[in-house]
């Protein structure tokens, strides 16, 4: 297990438990509006004028609300490219006043692609291994979660991995499968990633969060905010130890996944963040099929501009994923510390940041690599067309004694 530390204690409290509906199959939109979370403005960001209760609201660069805000936006889907036979679960989005929990996991086709039959017909190992991984760690983590709980991560770590490995070899149990008669390192019984947040707040009513992260594979979790954009939070388990950028361009091999016949380690690290941001976590099929990281950032804003709403965003960044991705996809989405109207305002600047120090640049460099390929593709086939009718021309003087009849003698 990777390292950890605990949370101080936090005041006493006595807030709502977390929310017990789990978002729909494959495309689901929930919005929260804590009712004892009153917004001053609606959380939209103006000039300098007194709200209704006759508070100046003095900065008009923050977003003013009467006290700070837990969940307030939330939504999640999963996209399998063929329906009902996609390999990634229904993403984990829970949340409650002071907690939050969001997560993804990715069966994994390639070393999962054992055909198992159960009553819900032929599955593959990654069908199944995802969604027991997911069913086994919410619950635990539900069991867990608590506002005046101190986080042990690497106990809870150890925890989730001892819990998701049994579930996972008493499933394969179960299955009654044939030993394979195959030998591969590449091959394992139900193998799956995870990327999981579990949320808590500080302090009652505080905007200071405090992030545990548990992963294993390359699924990930992002935090989003207006100063910072987006930034990674968990740490990709891969064989190649390259960066984001380089990975796209590699697309190595992930080299520690759940599974129920290799050992694995469930990573934890803990990450302190300040209101308001926007914890998302994503397979790769939301994110590995895009030119750059920055452009993940950017299909997340450019559909939050776009949008009027938290259904619409979803809705919008399905169609986006859906564009790119070669793989099934799910992104779970938590909002902190604004509604939807307020971080559309908060991260307005941002996408125009980012549009024009990075995206732009980008986007014009490939344009002029497109148009150099398709330039040299014409001048490929030109050169094909003129080299036929030259040889042509050639042709007949150069082969005149090959065409005359054949004299050679025979001994």
């Amino acid at each position: 297990m990777s390292g950890s530390s605990q949370l101080g204690e936090p005041p006493k409290a006595d807030p709502p438990p977390l929310d017990t509906e789990a978002p729909a199959p494959d495309a689901s939109t929930q919005v929260v509006t804590p009712p004892d979370a009153a917004v001053v403005g609606a959380g939209v960001v103006g000039t300098a004028a007194e709200s209704p209760d006759g508070v100046e609201l003095a900065s008009p660069e923050a977003t003013v609300r009467a006290r700070p805000a837990g969940p307030s936006l939330s939504l999640g889907f999963n996209l399998g490219k063929v329906a009902g036979q996609g390999e990634d679960s229904d993403p984990i989005l829970r949340h409650g006043r002071e907690l939050g929990l969001v997560g993804v996991f990715d069966g994994m086709g390639g070393a999962g692609g054992t055909v198992y039959d159960t009553p819900d017909g032929p599955r593959t190992g990654a069908y199944l291994a995802s969604r027991v991984a997911r069913e086994v760690v919410e619950r635990h983590m539900l069991e867990l979660l608590d506002p005046e709980w101190h986080v042990d991560g690497a106990a809870v770590a150890e925890a989730l991995h001892d819990a998701v490995r049994d579930a996972l070899v008493q499933r394969l149990a179960e299955l009654k499968a044939p030993p394979s008669g195959l030998r591969s390192k590449l091959l394992r019984a139900l193998p799956t990633t995870m990327a999981l947040v579990a949320l808590q707040r500080l302090q009652p009513d505080g905007d200071d969060w405090a992030a545990h992260l548990f992963s294993a594979g390359d699924s990930r979790a992002y935090v989003l905010t207006p100063g910072s954009g987006l930034q990674q939070l968990t740490v990709d388990d891969i064989r190649d130890h390259g960066d984001a950028m380089a990975n796209l361009r590699e697309d190595s091999v992930v080299s520690n996944a759940m599974s129920a016949d290799t050992e694995f380690v469930v990573h934890h690290r803990r990450v302190g963040l300040t209101a308001p941001f926007l914890i998302v976590a994503a397979t790769d099929g939301c994110f590995g099929y895009v030119p750059s990281p920055m452009h993940v950032e950017q299909l997340l804003l450019s559909a939050l501009r776009d949008t009027a709403d938290t259904e619409e965003w979803s809705a919008a960044l399905q169609a986006a994923v859906s564009a790119v991705t070669g793989d099934d996809a799910a992104m779970s989405v938590l909002g902190i510390g604004a509604d939807f109207a307020g971080f559309q305002h908060l991260l307005a600047g941002r996408a125009a940041e980012l549009e024009a120090r990075f995206i732009s640049p980008l986007d014009a460099a490939a344009d002029r690599v497109r148009k150099l390929e398709q330039e040299l593709e014409r001048a490929r086939d030109q050169r094909e067309t003129e080299q036929a009718q030259l040889w042509a021309a050639y042709k007949p003087q150069y082969a005149r004694h090959l065409a005359m009849s054949d004299t050679r003698e025979t001994s």
